[in-house]
């Protein structure tokens, strides 16, 4: 082994959770379209041991229209406010 990973070993890896709190998600069908669902799975993320959540509020699938920043800010500002003091 090299030494300088006995002397400075690498730090631990961080888990990210990842949030869509779109009603069209590509990788999970909307499953967190409304913010209480999203907020009850950022806590479940956060118990199972995630160090921080990316919250995303506009789909990337195939074919979708873009949005506006505030429409994108209306579906992600509620879970983040509530999940920031748990990360």
């Amino acid at each position: 082994m090299d030494s300088t990973l006995t002397l400075f070993p690498p730090p631990p890896p961080w888990i990210m959770g990842v949030l869509n709190v779109t009603p069209d998600s590509f990788s999970d069908g909307g499953r967190f379209g409304g913010p209480e669902a999203a907020i009850a799975a950022g806590r479940a993320m956060l118990a199972d041991g995630a160090h921080l959540l990316d919250v995303g509020g506009e789909s990337t699938a195939p074919g979708r229209r873009p949005i506006t920043s505030e429409e994108e800010l209306a579906r992600i500002e509620p879970v983040v406010a509530a999940l920031a003091g748990e990360v």
